[in-house]
């Protein structure tokens, strides 16, 4: 008789641990959750970045090449591609010299 009484002082003891602590459990798990999602939409902003800047440059080339310049009503001159190709170049020879 007295390990049934043990047993259920047992169980009780133990669903009364899992109902109090119930908000940590549930606290861990979201916060697990959002690290997981927040990771997931780094590493997809970064794809989304990188093929962005990528179709960028091209664009830039191309509107360079062609003169397709939409936002220079004034002059036709592509002044921040060749600034850009400028400071690409000048970042390069500095890297090589190191």
């Amino acid at each position: 008789m007295q390990s049934k009484s043990s047993n259920s002082t047992t169980t009780v003891l133990l669903a009364l641990l899992l109902i109090f602590t119930f908000p940590i459990w549930i606290g861990i798990a979201g916060g697990i959750f959002g690290i997981i999602a927040g990771v997931f939409g780094a590493v997809i902003g970064i794809f989304a970045g990188v093929f962005g800047a990528i179709f960028g440059i091209i664009g830039g080339l191309f509107g360079w090449i062609f003169d397709w310049h939409p936002f220079t009503p004034f002059s036709h001159w592509p002044i921040f591609t060749i600034l850009a190709i400028a400071l690409v170049v000048v970042l390069i020879s500095r890297s090589r010299k190191i």
